[in-house]
């Protein structure tokens, strides 16, 4: 069914976990009056990551706390959400070497503790040493900069996740 026509119950079930535990961007999405231009997963996505931008400080930083580091604890010990076990595996870091997984337990710990939320980066199209080359790179940003190239990886997630459903 496409988004326009969906009550809010049903829009939230298939889209709420575009972004990462945050049901309340496709809360206020539908509540904004979906039309049939939003059938379109450019405009959806547009329209949801409009609703981030205009979110608090506060949210955007919960938004984005909500998020598992990359072949962090919750992985090792199965809890990741559907979506971002196939992320990841697509990826191959589900295939780390064991030098490769120390190098990203070691960027993990360093990037959290210095930015207060977990490395974000929408994995698609990236290897494992890519990913590891820019996580690297990113870790020395400064924290405004940083802040606002994960919410840009946030929303890029969400919208290769919505173009996935649409597409199904």
């Amino acid at each position: 069914m496409k988004p326009s026509q969906m009550n809010e119950r049903d829009f939230v079930e298939q889209y709420g976990s575009v972004y990462e535990h945050s049901p309340w961007i496709a809360t206020a999405a539908h509540g904004l009056r979906l039309t049939p231009e939003h059938d379109d997963p450019v405009a959806l996505a547009g329209m949801m990551a409009a609703i981030v931008d205009g979110a608090s400080k506060t949210q955007k930083l919960e938004l984005l706390r909500a998020h598992p580091d990359l072949v962090g604890k919750l992985a090792q010990r199965g809890e990741l959400t559907d979506e971002s076990v196939e992320e990841q595996a697509g990826a191959g870091l589900d295939q780390c070497t064991p030098e490769e997984f120390v190098a990203f337990q070691d960027l993990n710990t360093r990037y959290t503790e210095k930015f207060g939320f977990p490395f974000i980066i929408a994995v698609r199209g990236y290897t494992r040493p890519e990913i590891l080359e820019i996580f690297k790179a990113r870790v020395d940003h400064d924290p405004e900069q940083e802040f606002a190239a994960a919410l840009a990886q946030v929303d890029r997630i969400a919208a290769l996740r919505i173009g996935q459903i649409l597409a199904n």
